[in-house]
């Protein structure tokens, strides 16, 4: 793939999901539109979506959630400092691990 190509692409889909975080209060059909265009970018010429833009679709329902108004964030508990983001749509919660634990030895 031309690098041009894949550049214009990525582009595309930084635009169109950061669209989608700003309309996502007001419009929140036209975010979620929004969202599926910037995926189908990076199916229809295959390209990895960046961290940055895939941490914003829930990982079972696949849909897009909006950290605070469609999903709710919190910090875990446990000694793993990870935060916890469910899902507002199908109440699936997962992890992301910020910082894991050193062992006694270390």
């Amino acid at each position: 793939m031309k690098s041009g190509l894949r550049d214009l692409v990525l582009e595309r889909m930084y635009i169109l999901i950061q669209n989608a975080l700003s309309n996502s209060q007001k419009d929140p059909e036209l975010a979620q539109r929004q969202a599926n265009l910037a995926k189908k970018l990076s199916t229809k010429h295959r390209i990895r979506m960046p961290y940055e833009l895939r941490m914003n679709f829930c990982k079972k329902c696949k849909k897009f959630i909006v950290p605070g108004y469609t999903a709710r964030i919190r910090i875990g508990r446990s000694n793993v400092k990870s935060i916890r983001i469910t899902c507002s749509f199908c109440n699936h919660t997962y992890r992301k691990i910020i910082k894991k634990q050193l062992t006694k030895g270390q």
